[in-house]
């Protein structure tokens, strides 16, 4: 059905001001941020939605926060009925089951009006570095057994008003955080972001005016909806199984299978998680907002990623999985430390789809780490919050080698080693690729990455969030799996291996090192090319010995 007033040219103008918003106030927020977190490693998302709380545009950033937004909105609009919305408020939360999977993501909802009347919502979501809980960063995964533990659990509340923060409200939170000036930072970055899309949504309504904007945004859903359901209907119909098995969440534990069905019937898509382990008691389960915005994701990028990301686009699609399993856990279940698992999600589905879609399908990932060291820095007699994001290689493709140093699923970025140091009582001693790590192919996996992390305060507190350690990336269709993950303290001394989720104290001169897996290979070995491992041998990616042991191909020194 035709719904559009606006003649083509102007429908995508509409559309491309949407989307501008979207990443003007991410420039917004990272520029006025206050953590690392947030300004250096862009671990925030924003996005535009109507008055009935369906999803108009998002910005260009993390999946796991933008596949959650719509549900968030929605949440927000129950809570709140739209007559009680007045210009000027915000509405917070960061309930685990209603966001996006743990008490750091903190949402920012704020309608808006124009000439009196409500017409949409603005969204910015932004992970505070610590929101309390049993340990700095509020991300400890063993020895967590109920989301209680985890740190300050906010409802939807209206936090702003007429523009303002409510300071009751603030008091309350930050007396629960242990950097109370950064979570206070980052929320007013929040708040700065969306009151520049309020600013900007409402000169769009003023250019194209109420029904213009209205019409259009409902051709966009539709032609958005119509494109995905033509894109599933050239996968064949059928259901496309995979798993594999996430690091156990207790050293010497079992492992946690991860099983995925997708299901193709004509138009739409079914991917279903119940295959699954059983929730755990660990801070690490999947709750169904992050299940399913990981799983979208997925789907998207086996379709169309360029495509439009809307409510029609996400319309075919359906993320399921049986309640009380590890991909849709039943309230206390913890969460914090969600995110070592978000790669594997896209992973599954990868691998279900892989056979049907090889030109689109990778290897696995190197999988990321995002290791969080706290204590008291004894320079300034203050907390601080070491938190970082490592990101090695990708899986290798159906045309080209896995790239290295890149977010995988995740848009987020390293945070450069001069910040670190500059703002945290550490020193980083190496940064450096693994050689020999990526899966052998006739293309190669992404190699893997090693950071080391010396400790330079008298005590500090590590949380470690990363994954890899016992099972490795995949390779596929005759290629070899990337070598595995380790994290070892002190390896220049008497080294102790850690576990991929172990929360531990360190001491001053204590040295972590961090060495991401590699990624998984795509093809047979036999089918590469000579020059290519030549090429890696004098980039330092392959050893001449891997050279010959892998490839079967004589370097000299």
């Amino acid at each position: 059905m035709a719904h559009s007033a606006l003649d083509p040219i102007a429908l995508s103008l509409l559309w491309g001001s949407f989307v501008s918003v979207t990443d003007e106030m991410g420039s917004t927020l990272r520029k006025t941020a206050f953590s690392q977190a947030v300004r250096e490693a862009d671990d925030f998302s924003t996005g535009i939605f109507d008055r009935q709380g369906r999803l108009i545009a998002q910005g260009n950033f993390t999946p796991g926060h933008l596949g959650a937004m719509p549900y968030v909105v929605r949440t927000v609009i129950d809570y709140y009925p739209l007559e009680t919305f007045k210009p000027g408020d915000g509405v917070l939360l960061n309930d685990s089951a209603m966001g996006s999977g743990h008490f750091p993501d903190f949402f920012l909802v704020s309608p808006v009006f124009f000439e009196g009347e409500l017409v949409g919502f603005v969204c910015n979501i932004a992970h505070q570095i610590d929101v309390g809980g049993a340990a700095p960063g509020s991300q400890k995964v063993i020895g967590v057994t109920e989301a209680y533990q985890e740190g300050i659990r906010i409802l939807p509340v209206k936090v702003i008003v007429e523009g303002e923060f409510d300071q009751q409200i603030m008091r309350l939170i930050c007396a629960n955080v242990r950097m109370p000036e950064h979570v206070r930072g980052d929320l007013s970055a929040q708040r700065n972001a969306n009151h520049l899309g309020v600013l900007r949504v409402q000169a769009i309504f003023d250019k194209f005016g109420v029904e213009g904007v209205a019409a259009g945004i409902e051709e966009i859903f539709d032609r958005s909806e119509a494109k995905m359901r033509a894109l599933i209907r050239e996968i064949p119909n059928g259901v496309y199984s995979f798993e594999d098995c996430l690091d156990s969440y207790e050293i010497g534990g079992e492992p946690i299978r991860v099983a995925v069905d997708v299901t193709i019937i004509d138009d739409e898509v079914v991917v279903d998680f119940s295959r699954s382990s059983d929730q755990v008691p660990a801070a690490i389960n999947a709750y169904q907002n992050f299940t399913r915005a990981h799983a979208m994701f997925a789907v998207r990028a086996f379709t169309d990623p360029f495509m439009p990301q809307n409510d029609g686009s996400i319309r075919p699609v359906a993320v399921i999985g049986r309640q009380g399993s590890f991909f849709n856990p039943v309230f206390p279940a913890p969460s914090g430390g969600r995110a070592a698992i978000q790669v594997r999600i896209f992973e599954v589905i990868n691998g279900a789809l892989a056979p049907l879609l090889k030109d689109k399908a990778m290897g696995g990932f190197s999988h990321w780490s995002n290791p969080i060291i706290g204590g008291i820095d004894e320079r300034t007699g203050h907390a601080f919050i070491y938190y970082d994001l490592v990101f090695a290689g990708f899986g290798a493709r159906a045309y080209a080698d896995g790239v290295e140093g890149l977010a995988p699923v995740i848009n987020c970025a390293n945070i450069p080693v001069e910040v670190h140091e500059t703002y945290n009582p550490i020193k980083i001693n190496r940064l450096e690729l693994i050689q020999d790590s990526g899966g052998a192919g006739k293309f190669r996996g992404g190699c893997g990455l090693r950071k080391d992390i010396e400790i330079r305060t008298a005590e500090v507190q590590l949380s470690l969030l990363g994954d890899r350690h016992a099972r490795a990336p995949y390779g596929l269709f005759g290629a070899e799996s990337g070598a595995l993950a380790a994290s070892i303290l002190n390896p220049d001394g008497e080294a102790i291996a850690l576990h991929s989720k172990q929360t531990c104290t360190l001491k001053r001169g204590d040295v972590l090192s961090l060495r991401l897996a590699g990624g998984g290979g795509y093809g047979p070995v036999t089918e590469r090319d000579p020059a290519a491992v030549r090429r890696d041998v004098s980039d330092g990616f392959v050893s001449p010995e891997a050279a010959l042991r892998r490839y079967g191909i004589r370097i000299d020194s």
